[in-house]
């Protein structure tokens, strides 16, 4: 009987082993998937033009040039101005549309807030149906009288249906006795989000802060309509999409005017750009990458 289950024991133990191993290789493959296209991106943006028109893309440079990195970094001032404009929009736009958003989604789950229905359904709504290009151009430019300034770009993206109701889900699942059990000992609304709701929704605010804080980052559009090129800083993604689209202006009137330009590197010159716009972001993500693993409440409830 012992050995019966011995021989049980070491077969369970052995196809464990196996699933563990089959399960790391493949988490290995999907992680080098992921890895492969960035690295892809590095190497091109280190290949000279010529050598990519000949051979293609590589992960490896046939022909190492930083030709196009000297391009883009070809007014040092410009691209630093850039970087700090984006840098201070990510960090107001994350720390205050993270706290708008955490507020809105803890209020809309409270049962006695009596509104919270209504207001929910006009949340959701625009995630249906919006206003349009137009009116919001003119809400902007008119109304606000927000042209060429930075606050254009900075409050459309303070708030979203999608992470308000991310956030309100989330918080649901926090048990509505510690906010009744907090009123008790004479705590406040504010006094209770703060103290008790952030604390215990971490891995929510992290999750939904990087979702914002990317938002920010990758922001291109706003930036060109509402912030015009007599500005001397503007963000990064615009000034990036400028650097191409001038080397893609040139190319091609070039190319009509039966011009050979050989030495302009559009293609290393776009992975290039694609480099600077996303290093920081990477470098970043593992500093934040602890909080999505944290527990979610900090404490019990006693029945």
């Amino acid at each position: 009987m012992d050995n019966t289950m011995d021989h049980r024991s070491i077969r369970t133990d052995m196809s464990g082993k196996i699933v563990r191993i089959f399960a790391y290789l493949f988490i290995g493959a999907f992680a080098l998937c992921c890895l492969l296209p960035f690295l892809l991106v590095i190497g091109t943006s280190l290949t000279s033009e010529g050598a990519i028109k000949k051979y293609g893309f590589n992960f490896w440079p046939r022909e190492f040039s930083t030709f196009a990195y000297k391009i883009v970094f070809e007014n040092p001032d410009l691209i630093i101005g850039s970087y700090l404009v984006t840098i201070g929009i990510t960090v107001v736009g994350t720390a205050v549309g993270l706290f708008l958003v955490a507020m809105t989604g803890y209020a809309l789950q409270r049962p006695d807030f009596v509104y919270r229905n209504g207001i929910s359904f006009f949340i959701y709504f625009t995630t249906l149906f919006s206003g349009g290009l137009v009116p919001f151009y003119l809400l902007i430019t008119q109304y606000l009288s927000l042209k060429d300034n930075y606050l254009a770009v900075l409050l459309p993206g303070l708030m979203s249906p999608f992470l308000i109701i991310m956030m309100k889900s989330f918080v649901r699942s926090i048990p509505h006795a510690i906010t009744e059990s907090a009123k008790m000992d004479g705590a406040g609304d504010f006094t209770i989000f703060v103290r008790l709701i952030l604390p215990m929704t971490t891995p929510a605010l992290a999750t939904i802060g990087l979702f914002i804080a990317l938002g920010y980052w990758n922001e291109w559009y706003n930036s060109m309509l509402f912030l015009s090129a007599d500005m001397q800083y503007r963000p990064l993604q615009l000034f990036l999409y400028n650097v191409v689209t001038s080397a893609d202006f040139v190319r091609n009137s070039a190319a009509a005017s039966n011009v050979e330009l050989r030495d302009v590197p559009l293609e290393s010159m776009k992975m290039a750009t694609a480099v600077v716009a996303t290093g920081p972001v990477i470098l970043f993500y593992p500093f934040v990458q602890r909080y999505f693993i944290k527990g979610i409440t900090v404490g019990a409830v006693k029945g």
